[in-house]
């Protein structure tokens, strides 16, 4: 019995001794750290020459051993030292002093260490989230300190332990006590918090749309390392808010929405990236940019002036963007709401509505760009909004209820063509689809089949029937305009041809005489469908999801009392296509790039308009065909006065081609501008034979 009494001692003895040795070393090794200010009487010697960095080192050691002989959860007698000796607290004070030099590096180093590899749970004890908040205070603003590479580490380790339990996000950034079994020593540091409201911002709510002095916390502290010209630190940062503003509890989201600078922060960063951009880049070295990632930091080789801020600029939008994709929905709705109330709206906006042609050309580039880099649902629909206005209902001839939509339509630039290429309904709706939905521009009494005769020209008042018109029969001598053979007045009485017929009829509007693609490599019809086959498809991947019918709205739920308007969009479309003959090869070029995207769509209404060129029209309406009939008719009339036009037609296309060096001529534009006719037809062709005969009754 006494021999069982004793090993039970002995056991005692060793199992407690080593707890009681771990102490000891560590009680000595933080009197050591205080006594060195005590007998330390040269300043400048750095903290790195001093014993404080073995001291600490050894301090993380022994509580990491010592949490290993304590059951999980429970605090072992050096935790429980310097939780209640505010061993933290004082660290964060000399890190403050910077005293001695080097201190604030050694201070957050051990912060980062510790909770990392300190298992149990610490920022719950007001003695360390005091603390934190401090060192937090101290990060700040200041890039380039030095101290960057370890700010990011110990921010790093707060996101990590926040993705553990997102309650701490609330805690740290309003400093509210977060209930959650807290032990016996955690009550009266939780009840102490209560009395420390410095470094929160619920304390003084007012003080938040302009305060005095900016109170640096987590947030921005990692927007600050956003920003750092150490790619490693800026990675590190942007990758941890990233994880931030990932997390998926409505709590902690509504917490960096509401009680942090996170959306205002980002927001201006853009605007700021924005305004070092040269005033006089180049337009066209904006639009020849490709898309930007965030993740690539080369970008900025100074191939021209400039090219490194865009691409800083554009980089940063990436990474907006990405962070946007990949945020709560409440985070991802107040972000993409301060880009546009600070970026949109207060930036571009004036921009795009100034006088000054230059001024105007920069930002509608840099806006082309910005439509480019953006995918986040969230932030497409804000620029949608933006750009387009929130209309859906039918246009009238002269509404400018969006005056911005207005000025961007009339420029038609590559903005149109990046727009419809995102997959946003409200686009197409907006532009197009909302003035087709009645199908106000078809015949509402169609004739019997017998009595069909060919498409009408683009309105009354232009005179003579295809039929009657010199330009179509005999108007170029020993030519045959095939299109006379491609519509039989008797075939596709229900408005629609086969797609044989279709195809035949894009590709027969350019007579021979005006085709010059078969003289040069590569030139044919074919080369077309590939890319169509592409295209196509792209826009049905997009409209998928909109819900779009398959066949075109019946005819007798339609109102025939409503005067059909294509819309501006389309009648600044059909108007620059009506002058492809006198326009510059540039914009001949984007106008048919709009029109054949267009096409692609599988709307069955666009289907129709754009390419059905059996349509019966409605008086005093036009389609993309009827206006290229009368384009052919224009163009047959100005060949028959250009001599040598064949020889010169083709020089043109092989000036074009790079085939042959440029030379000046006269007719130059009305040359290039049949070549582009040519091939806006071949493309057209090919869009019809992919997407196939449109379904359904007229």
């Amino acid at each position: 019995m006494l021999s069982r009494l004793g090993a039970l001692l002995q056991q005692a003895v060793e199992t407690r001794e080593p707890s009681v040795d771990l102490l000891e070393a560590f009680t000595e090794h933080w009197k050591g750290i205080t006594g060195y200010y005590l007998e330390a009487t040269d300043e400048s010697i750095p903290a790195r020459q001093t014993d404080i960095p073995w001291r600490l080192r050894q301090m993380l050691d022994i509580l990491v051993y010592e949490e290993k002989q304590f059951p999980a959860g429970e605090a072992g007698p050096c935790l429980e030292y310097l939780l209640q000796h505010k061993v933290l607290e004082t660290l964060s004070t000399l890190g403050k002093a910077e005293y001695p030099p080097g201190m604030r590096q050694q201070v957050l180093l051990f912060f980062s260490r510790v909770l990392g590899q300190v298992q149990h749970p610490l920022l719950h004890y007001l003695n360390v989230h005091r603390p934190v908040k401090k060192l937090l205070q101290l990060s700040g603003d200041r890039l380039g300190s030095g101290l960057e590479k370890e700010e990011v580490q110990f921010v790093a380790v707060l996101c990590m332990k926040i993705k553990q339990d997102p309650t701490l996000l609330t805690y740290l950034l309003e400093g509210k006590s977060i209930p959650n079994g807290t032990t016996a020593q955690e009550l009266p540091a939780m009840e102490e918090g209560t009395e420390h409201p410095s470094g929160t911002t619920t304390g003084s709510p007012r003080a938040e749309p302009s305060p005095p002095r900016r109170d640096h916390n987590l947030v921005t502290s990692l927007v600050g390392l956003c920003k750092s010209k150490k790619s490693r630190v800026a990675m590190k940062a942007r990758e941890n808010l990233l994880l931030l503003v990932g997390l998926a509890q409505d709590a902690a989201a509504a917490c960096l929405v509401r009680s942090s600078t996170l959306c205002p922060l980002l927001a201006q960063h853009l605007c700021d990236l924005y305004s070092t951009v040269p005033a006089g880049t180049d337009p066209a070295d904006v639009l020849a940019m490709e898309r930007t990632s965030w993740r690539s930091q080369g970008a900025g080789d100074g191939a021209f002036a400039g090219k490194e801020s865009l691409a800083a600029f554009f980089g940063w939008l990436d990474y907006l963007d990405e962070l946007v994709l990949g945020a709560q929905p409440v985070v991802a709705d107040a972000v993409a709401e301060a880009v546009e109330e600070m970026f949109f709206q207060g930036i571009l906006r004036p921009q795009l509505l100034q006088m000054s042609e230059l001024a105007v050309l920069s930002a509608t580039a840099i806006l082309v760009g910005t439509v480019r880099q953006v995918r986040a649902p969230a932030l497409l629909r804000r620029l949608v909004l933006f750009l387009l206005g929130p209309d859906q209902h039918p246009e009238s001839p002269g509404d400018a209820s969006h005056p911005l939509r207005t000025l961007l339509i009339d420029r038609c630039n590559h903005l149109c063509d990046e727009l419809l290429q995102k997959p946003h309904e409200h686009i197409t709706r907006n532009l197009v689809l909302r003035n087709l939905e009645a199908r106000g521009y078809l015949q509402q009494t169609p004739l019997v089949p017998e009595e069909r005769g060919p498409p009408e020209l683009e309105h009354e008042e232009d005179g003579l029937d295809l039929e009657e018109d010199p330009y179509f029969t005999d108007g170029f001598p020993g030519a045959s305009f095939g299109m006379a053979k491609k519509l039989p007045s008797g075939s596709a009485p229900s408005g629609k041809g086969q797609v044989s017929e279709v195809v035949s009829s894009f590709l027969c509007l350019v007579p021979e005489e005006a085709k010059t693609s078969s003289r040069v490599e590569e030139g044919g019809y074919d080369t077309y469908v590939h890319d169509a086959l592409g295209m196509v498809q792209a826009c049905r991947d997009s409209a998928a999801p909109w819900g779009w019918p398959r066949a075109p709205r019946p005819l007798n739920s339609c109102h025939p009392e409503l005067v059909f308007y294509e819309g501006h969009f389309l009648k600044v479309l059909f108007d620059r296509m009506a002058r492809i003959l006198d326009q510059p090869y540039s914009l001949n070029l984007q106008v048919t790039s709009v029109l054949s995207r267009l096409a692609a769509f599988p709307h069955p209404h666009l289907h129709e308009y754009l390419l059905d060129p059996y349509l019966s029209l409605a008086p005093g309406c036009r389609s993309l065909f009827s206006i290229l009939v009368r384009v052919i008719g224009d163009l047959m009339q100005r060949l028959q006065r250009v001599p040598q036009f064949r020889a010169k037609l083709l020089l043109v296309r092989q000036q074009l081609l790079g085939l042959v060096p440029g030379e000046q001529m006269d007719h130059t534009m009305l040359f290039k501008g049949v070549v582009v006719l040519e091939e806006f037809c071949k493309e057209l062709a090919a869009i019809a034979l992919v997407k196939g005969p449109p379904e359904g009754p007229p």
